[in-house]
């Protein structure tokens, strides 16, 4: 094979293995609104993934907002890339082809950067699979100035301790702003001729606090596993690396021009963000804690982005995103005003799962105007009022049977409802609980409804402690029970001669919870799991078809056999406010103090409020971090764009 040339497509390579495989298109590019760039009109070149399939990564709008931020620049490009199938992996590995971008078909390993976005950990093995196809080194003390600089983003790098030995830095929250940073420190780099080398550019990385480099951090722990310290290694370096918070959300209306693939993908519609953040105070939710504060956009800008993202896409369905939507300030107006926009040209409006005590007929009424009623969502979490207590999800039965009776007497005729199983103190009757509520939910139903023509179906995850969140130190379940009380509630459903056959269940077992849990609270040890794992094949583990339990099980039998510690130390253990934390370095804003004290009121089964529309509970995110939350209202009732009537054809 001819050398290849460096920013060079190597279509004509990739092209001869795609009748081979499942799925070509998705590997194909040629997307509406991809953007193509001169390779040498730029200094800086980034190649961006989402390290899962095509189909899930293209939606993405983390990875969509990134792109489009770097190619507005005039110094420097971004490109995507996505997992490769195993099947295309195998081909791949065989004819000496490298890990690819679906925009220009250059290869991962031309680009300056290689900025991966995580929003689950179970995307760790596909990172590893991409770097080594590469061609770049593992681990990220093998590489030189001639490889990409690794760097990882997303939820999941609010603990990057367990990827320290994969990754070059981590950018710790919004990327909006980090991108452009570290593409300017990058330029200066290059310009200045490199200098320090590799370390040079991690070095001014670490010392900019644009983002954390594990290289100039060492762990130290003590003899019975816990973590001793976390020490910078220079003293330039920062002790904590501080997130990253966007603030007014209407300077930065991304993504301007979404993408449109040509594959099927798992959404397909277009997205918009509404705000970000959530300060309700869930005690599970790390996105909710690692977000704050709120920041909205305005109802303006939110319109504006929507007709602008139709008109480039052609999409016929608008998603209002957010991590609860119906939370906006001004969420009534808006649905109202897009409805009366886009009444009779077939545009329907959604939201993703809603909170029970946020709910109105009317909202739910305008979201459905122009589309169908297909069924509506909600979260209670807990089935029992005393779970629900323990995990601050202030709802109870009496709220959610009067809204769903609501919903029923409207015309619904399908409710799904959210649950966890494994939440700190719970029992089996907490459990059982769920049956008891979904009985209730029908026998509502069926009395507002008139009718015995309707359903619930009741879908269950197991909870997974994560980091920044006051469940930070609580005991993840053990597999053997979850799975037991999972049975227990599916036989009290089936064995419901009344109601049970209007129930459906849906539930995954415990073993994958395990294993996230381990990379989720684990801390640099954990890395050598991760690479066995993967040497011994671990590919797409948030996929059940691919997943498997003993493989990981073994992989930690083998990596951890030196250690003190094993895989129940990492997931089922208790901790205690003294232990040091991996993540403790990094600052999400949150005190730990607070974070302590809100885990014994979970304890107690104490609430805390909102602080959006309670006094301030001293969280320490807002005087932290120099942030403050941005509500509305605006006042604004008419939008900058003309109501849509449909034509009429003689």
């Amino acid at each position: 094979m001819d050398a290849r040339v460096k920013g060079a497509s190597i279509f004509h390579e990739i092209e001869a293995l795609l009748p081979m495989v499942s799925k070509p298109i998705q590997y194909v590019g040629g997307e509406l609104n991809a953007v193509v760039k001169p390779w040498e009109d730029a200094e800086v070149r980034w190649a961006i993934m989402y390290p899962d399939a095509y189909e899930v990564g293209a939606p993405n709008q983390g990875v969509q907002i990134l792109y489009e931020v770097i190619n507005e620049l005039p110094n420097a490009l971004a490109e995507r890339t996505y997992s490769i199938w195993p099947d295309l992996e195998k081909l791949m590995r065989e004819a000496g082809v490298p890990q690819f971008t679906v925009d220009a078909h250059r290869s991962v390993g031309d680009f300056d950067l290689f900025g991966l976005s995580f929003s689950t950990e179970l995307g760790y093995t596909n990172m590893l699979t991409a770097i080594d196809l590469a061609g770049i080194p593992v681990f990220a003390k093998d590489r030189t100035s001639d490889h990409p600089v690794v760097i990882a983003g997303g939820h999941a790098a609010f603990n990057p301790e367990p990827i320290a030995d994969f990754i070059d830095a981590a950018v710790i929250g919004d990327g909006e702003e980090a991108v452009l940073k570290l593409t300017e420190l990058v330029q200066q780099w290059k310009r200045d001729g490199q200098p320090g080398g590799r370390d040079g550019l991690l070095l001014s990385i670490a010392t900019s606090g644009v983002a954390y480099v594990p290289k100039f951090y060492d762990v130290s722990y003590l003899p019975d596993g816990r973590i001793q310290r976390v020490v910078p290694t220079n003293p330039d370096v920062p002790w904590r690396v501080a997130k990253h918070t966007l603030m007014d959300l209407d300077a930065w209306p991304y993504p301007k021009a979404p993408l449109v693939p040509l594959a099927e993908t798992v959404h397909e519609r277009m997205s918009v963000e509404i705000f970000r953040g959530c300060t309700r105070g869930c005690r599970f939710c790390q996105a909710g804690m690692i977000t704050r504060p709120v920041r909205e956009r305005s109802i303006s800008t939110v319109a504006e982005m929507i007709d602008n993202g139709l008109c480039k896409t052609g999409y016929q369905e608008i998603g209002l995103l957010s991590l609860s939507s119906a939370d906006h300030s001004e969420i009534a107006e808006m649905s109202k005003a897009l409805a009366d926009r886009y009444e009779g040209d077939q545009t329907s409006l959604s939201l993703p799962s809603t909170r029970v005590d946020a709910f109105n007929i009317d909202l739910a009424n305008e979201l459905s105007r122009n589309g169908r009623r297909s069924g509506l969502t909600f979260a209670p979490e807990g089935g029992s009022e005393r779970m629900r207590n323990v995990i601050n999800k202030q709802v109870t039965e009496e709220d959610l049977i009067r809204t769903v009776s609501t919903a029923y007497g409207a015309g619904w005729r399908q409710v799904k409802l959210y649950f966890m199983c494994g939440l700190p103190t719970e029992t089996d009757e907490d459990v059982l609980q769920i049956a008891a509520l979904a009985r209730e939910v029908i026998r509502a139903g069926r009395e507002a409804a008139g009718t015995k023509d309707i359903r619930c179906t009741i879908s269950i995850g197991g909870f997974i402690p994560k980091p920044h969140t006051p469940f930070q130190w609580a005991a993840q379940l053990d597999h053997e029970t979850t799975d037991a009380r999972l049975r227990k509630l599916k036989e009290a459903i089936r064995a419901d001669k009344q109601f049970g056959k209007a129930i459906g269940m849906r539930y995954h077992d415990g073993k994958p919870g395990i294993v996230e849990g381990l990379l989720s609270r684990g801390d640099r040890r954990v890395g050598k799991v991760i690479h066995q794992a993967w040497l011994d094949g671990a590919r797409f583990d948030g996929w059940s078809e691919h997943f498997s339990y003993d493989r990981w099980m073994s992989a930690a039998e083998v990596a951890l056999a030196d250690e003190v510690i094993n895989v129940d130390w990492y997931t089922i253990r208790e901790r205690q406010q003294t232990e040091v934390l991996p993540w403790d370095h990094i600052d999400s804003g949150l005190d730990s103090e607070w974070l302590w004290e809100d885990w014994q009121a979970a304890i107690a089964e104490t609430g805390v409020g909102d602080c959006r529309w309670t006094p301030c509970s001293d969280c320490g995110v807002c005087d932290q971090m120099g942030t403050d939350i941005q509500v509305g209202p605006t006042g604004v009732t008419v939008l900058p764009m003309p109501i849509v009537r449909p034509s009429v054809v003689n």
